[in-house]
């Protein structure tokens, strides 16, 4: 089952590029850098877009590294940005830089992050006792403890 989402979007900046897929099963869309920036060793850089998007309630978008420019030794150091459907600035890529060298260079108009949609349930906490959640298979293994049961 497929579900349509309309996203409205506004350029602002008449050389922003509007979102692509590369295949007709991608499940995100390519973020293209509005200008040349350049990505430094350690340091966080905002990468801009020229984009604008508004995301419909109940829904969010996640901006990903590409796995092309990971490869080389770029990386989100938030690892994925969410973007909250009531956030309406222009959209950017977080990004640093680990790979060779000291800096990275992103050519205006390269696909530098991917954009997916996820849906937002309504969530209600509700407070228990510890005893009261259940046990797992996990037990008692506490933070870290994958994979060795």
């Amino acid at each position: 089952m497929t579900t349509e989402l309309n996203i409205e979007f506004a350029k602002l900046d008449p050389d922003a590029i509007i979102p692509t897929k590369g295949s007709p099963q991608a499940a995100g869309w390519d973020l293209y850098a509005l200008e040349e920036t350049t990505v430094r060793r350690n340091v966080s850089s905002m990468i801009k877009t020229g984009l604008a998007i508004a995301i419909p309630n109940g829904w969010e978008g996640q901006i990903r590294c590409r796995s092309s420019l990971g490869k080389k030794g770029m990386i989100m150091p938030n690892g994925i940005g969410t973007i909250d459907s009531d956030y309406r600035g222009e959209l950017m890529v977080l990004a640093t830089w680990i790979g060779e060298g000291d800096e990275f260079i992103i050519d205006k108009g390269e696909r530098v992050a991917q954009l997916l949609f996820s849906r937002v349930p309504k969530v209600n906490f509700v407070e228990r006792k510890f005893e009261e959640l259940g046990n797992t298979v996990r037990g008692e293994g506490g933070f870290g403890s994958s994979g060795r049961f």
